[in-house]
């Protein structure tokens, strides 16, 4: 029989990416026992970052430091501290019929017998996403993505958290007519857990980006929940604006930047509500390289996004248009707007170009930097992407704002 404890609230984080979500949780005071996640670079971005976090309470930042200028190997500093645990929370594997038993086996070795009290997470959401759908034939009708939920709820009933958190993209609610939904919920409620979701805009909690997300909570009778909580009185008044989040960052062109800049000023120009600006290392604040004619649609476009126009691709002189397809995805080339509360949503797209991201200096004249990308998203400066350019841009567009997932983390833990 499990035993409940009254120390940290443990945590399970399924489908990890990142650790975007899982940073608010350890924010909130709570010990992550362990991720699952199958892209390796973001494995490796999950074990940095508990490393962070432990040398961080054992007051040795310096020693991460060392580790983020290349002056130490990350291995040398587990050994050093004795910080194979946090090492070994982070599991890469895909999860599925043929390995989600061991997991779960797994992840009840590193429990030691204690209870479980939070599992968080969600399913890769390209099969719900309108996007996916509208691009796929058939819907994503027969993407086995769609059915990852039942193994998450494989966890719920071999694990027994008090509550857990699924995140996901809007469209979850109309995959397949809505019926992923109902069954995913039905298959939670024989699991034992009550149900209630809703469909929150991260720049409502502070998040500097539009981006909205179904947050579908689940409780179970050992917890203090009732009901689906009040993440409403949540929502922030604020006054900052995009441009605010990239004020104290070096101005760069395209294919300009660096893995890391030593003696950083961090500045006061930066919110101190977006927790964002902690670290005197910037660390890849890097663009990508484009060729002259992308350079030049990328002017004309930040040119009239400096009059209030949002400049399409059937708008643009003819000399720079690529494909004759004046119709569809017409705001293909898009700057992300200085004055607003909220960027438009970063999504994983951003690896593979910047088109969707161009910086509104036209002087700069560029896509945004991984940097900047990873402030949009909350991401605090002393967080380390591993991985190339790409791999980094790909993982940020993936994940959860920390901090949102930091306000959720709050709330929830309050019903444990």
């Amino acid at each position: 029989m499990l035993k409940s404890t009254n120390k940290k609230p443990r945590v399970l984080d399924l489908f990890a990416g990142a650790g975007g979500l899982s940073e608010g949780f350890v924010r909130a005071g709570c010990n992550i026992v362990g991720h699952i996640e199958m892209d390796k670079n973001a494995c490796e971005t999950l074990i940095t970052r508990m490393v962070y976090h432990a040398l961080l309470k054992k007051g040795k930042i310096d020693e991460y430091k060392k580790y983020v200028l290349g002056e130490v190997t990350r291995e040398e500093l587990i050994e050093k501290y004795k910080l194979q645990k946090e090492r070994d929370s982070v599991i890469c594997a895909s999860i599925g019929v043929d390995n989600y038993r061991n997991l779960i086996a797994t992840i009840k070795e590193k429990l030691g017998g204690k209870k479980l009290d939070l599992i968080i997470g969600g399913p890769p959401c390209q099969a719900y996403s309108h996007i996916g759908r509208a691009r796929d034939k058939n819907k994503m009708a027969s993407d086995e993505r769609n059915f990852l939920y039942k193994f998450y709820v494989e966890f719920l009933k071999e694990l027994l958290p008090k509550i857990f958190v699924f995140e996901n993209v809007p469209g979850l609610k109309t995959a397949a007519g809505g019926k992923h939904l109902a069954d995913m919920r039905a298959l939670m409620l024989e699991a034992g857990y009550e149900t209630e979701l809703s469909v929150l805009n991260t720049v409502d909690f502070g998040v500097p980006q539009n981006r909205k997300r179904v947050i579908l909570i689940g409780w179970s009778k050992e917890s203090k929940m009732k009901e689906y909580p009040d993440f409403d009185k949540l929502k922030l008044v604020r006054s900052y604006v995009v441009s605010d989040v990239f004020s104290n960052l070096p101005k760069l062109k395209a294919d300009d930047g660096s893995l890391h800049v030593r003696d950083f000023q961090q500045g006061s120009s930066v919110p101190s509500q977006l927790m964002i600006s902690d670290f005197d290392i910037l660390m890849s604040h890097m663009t990508r390289p484009n060729n002259d004619q992308d350079l030049e649609i990328y002017r004309h476009v930040a040119l009239a996004k400096r009059k209030g126009v949002e400049l399409k691709y059937n708008e643009l002189p003819k000399e720079l248009k690529t494909h004759k397809n004046e119709h569809g995805f017409l705001d293909r080339f898009k700057v992300v707007d200085p004055a607003a509360k909220g960027s438009h949503t970063i999504v994983a797209h951003i690896g593979k170009d910047g088109h969707h991201y161009i910086h509104p200096d036209v002087k700069q004249n560029r896509s945004i930097s991984v940097r900047e990308a990873a402030r949009l998203q909350t991401f605090p400066d002393s967080y380390k992407f591993e991985g190339a350019r790409t791999a980094q841009f790909k993982q940020i567009g993936n994940a959860v704002p920390p901090l949102f997932s930091t306000m959720i983390a709050k709330e929830l833990i309050k019903h444990l």
